[in-house]
């Protein structure tokens, strides 16, 4: 059950025209009230043929009529409206089912509390046989305003309590973190202008689109206005950016002129401090060669830094900071990523907009490897290659995973529920992106000797999930990315309890495929030689030790230990 509070009005009258009428598309029937603040005597021109609209109107602004002409200033915003709608698979309820639930609504808003007798006037007008609407005029009995600030929420916690009673719908409860949902007018004006979303809608993907393009809030404002996007930025007398509001062109008023909405607004995570937090936090100092001594593409580097979102989720402030942080990566890869997975991945980026923000407060510092991560990628003249794409998206399937769970344990429904939406769009890029690699490998196996020794590598290393991955139709080309791991001089047996321990398996649709990508992610590289390596240990440690004698040489045998099979394979 949904009830939607409207912003105040002032003309009763019009809106009861509304609710009486036949609707925009004749939808409206037997417009009738159900409830009220006092039905004795109460005119319904639904019922009562001689009752007029202009009679209702009157009779539910009558304390503010008196209001008014005992102050000189008058009260204009005095007409709640609150539509009240149950969801298309529930039952159909009677009228004194709805007029009890209408009863209960106005009482936890704060419109009628229950035992007042001096509260607003109100009535529950039916036209439909899923919802209702409820009108009250905001002037009490005794002349007084009605308390209403966050009557949202409690008007949200009653519908809980009324689905619970009623056996309908279960709907989770709101945190007060959700965007701000499209009122009827944007969605009709929409609708009317041939576009498919609302223009709050619109500009909250070119907003989130931008933020990995840029590092401060200069920068994001000049990104908005070369990306088309209409921007009218507030600046105090130094010229310091204060804050800013955004626009759809071709978005205007009855008078022509264009219509803004603040960035806070749009959703709650999009107001300037708090995109200034996460743009301009402090950075990391860096050696200035860091950079062109790494040899990984900006692809590696997202999925190297994913891997600290797991190990960094005790601190909650951490976690809500690479959880944000988490969904201007899935944007990044979503821009940059070929055609055939943007649609997918676009979805992901919007449904995952939802997990990136509870009430939580992010300290965003710890969130500057993936923020960077994220802007490397967008910058990047070339695309990835095959495996590293298929690795970064597999990559994000298991954060977002992880950012679900921490959500569910936290108790944040709507955020779970987005992160678990954000996962079904990503499994099913992941699974596009990873089919040309698995081709490649699967045309060519190692030998049936060398895929038996690897079966004995997967059973040792990964025993509880060895009979899934074995059975699993990716098992041929996961044996060969440990054969051509292992011709690089990586040891399978390792790679694989690498693999198994950054990404658990029990949940995995295609265990196989999991190790693949990640694997080879983690051999891409020749492993380190081992004796070289002790050289160079034996050389920088020449001399003499704190004792006056030769510091002793690494035992390079220990070093070099490895699975007691010393096998080698051609």
């Amino acid at each position: 059950m949904i009830a939607a509070i409207k912003p105040a009005g002032s003309n009763t009258r019009g809106l009861l025209a509304y609710l009486y009428g036949p609707g925009r598309h004749d939808e409206h029937l037997d417009p009738h009230i159900v409830a009220g603040f006092a039905m004795l005597g109460m005119p319904d021109p639904g019922r009562d043929e001689t009752a007029t609209l202009t009679e209702l109107a009157r009779h539910l602004d009558e304390p503010v009529r008196l209001r008014n002409g005992e102050f000189g200033k008058k009260i204009t915003d005095h007409v709640w409206h609150c539509p009240v709608r149950t969801a298309p698979e529930d039952r159909h309820l009677s009228d004194t089912e709805w007029a009890e639930i209408a009863q209960r609504i106005v009482e936890a808003a704060g419109i009628a509390p229950a035992g007042d007798d001096l509260g607003c006037r109100w009535i529950a007008v039916r036209h439909a046989e899923d919802h209702i609407h409820i009108l009250a005029t905001t002037v009490r009995e005794d002349g007084r305003r009605p308390k209403l600030h966050d009557s949202g929420i409690r008007v949200g916690d009653a519908c809980r309590d009324i689905e619970k009673d009623y056996g309908l719908r279960r709907l989770r409860k709101g945190d007060r973190t959700g965007a701000r949902r499209p009122t009827q007018a944007e969605m009709h004006k929409a609708e009317r202008l041939g576009w498919e979303q609302t223009s709050s809608e619109w500009l909250q993907g070119r907003i989130r689109a931008a933020l990995p393009h840029v590092s401060d809030a200069e920068e994001f404002i000049a990104y908005l206005e070369g990306d088309g996007v209409e921007v009218k930025a507030r600046r105090g007398p130094s010229g310091d950016l204060l804050g800013y509001a955004v626009g759809r062109p071709g978005d205007v008023n009855e008078n022509g002129e264009q219509v803004f909405h603040p960035g806070g607004k749009i959703a709650p995570d999009l107001s300037l401090p708090k995109i200034r937090a996460r743009l301009e936090t402090s950075r990391p100092e860096e050696h200035p060669t860091a950079r062109r001594d790494h040899p990984s593409t900006p692809w590696h580097r997202a999925v190297d830094a994913l891997d600290t979102l797991q190990a960094d989720l005790d601190d909650d402030t951490h976690a809500q900071a690479h959880i944000s942080a988490l969904g201007e990566l899935i944007e990044a890869a979503a821009q940059k990523a070929p055609g055939n997975l943007r649609t997918e991945l676009h979805a992901a980026s919007a449904a995952f907009a939802r997990a990136q923000r509870s009430r939580i407060r992010a300290e965003d510092r710890v969130a500057y490897a993936l923020r960077s991560a994220a802007r490397d990628i967008v910058h990047t003249a070339t695309g990835p290659d095959g495996s590293a794409l298929a690795a970064l998206i597999a990559a994000l399937v298991w954060a977002s995973i992880v950012a679900g769970r921490w959500h569910e344990a936290k108790n944040h429904a709507h955020q779970a529920d987005a992160a678990n939406r954000a996962v079904q769009h990503l499994q099913i890029a992941a699974d596009r992106a990873l089919a040309p690699p698995l081709s490649e490998l699967a045309a060519r196996p190692p030998k049936e000797q060398a895929r038996l020794v690897l079966s004995h590598d997967v059973r040792a290393a990964v025993p509880e999930h060895a009979e899934r991955i074995l059975a699993d139709p990716a098992w041929p080309a996961l044996a060969t990315v440990l054969a051509d791991a292992e011709a690089r001089g990586h040891q399978p047996h390792q790679l694989l309890g690498e693999a198994a321990a950054q990404r658990e398996l029990a949940t995995a649709r295609h265990p196989a495929r999991v190790l693949i990508t990640r694997i080879q992610h983690t051999s891409r590289n020749p492993a380190p030689n081992r004796r070289a390596e002790a050289a160079r240990l034996r050389t920088t440690r020449a001399g003499v030790n704190g004792l006056g004698h030769p510091a002793p040489s690494p035992q390079i045998g220990a070093a070099a230990t490895f699975d007691p099979s010393h096998r080698r394979r051609k």
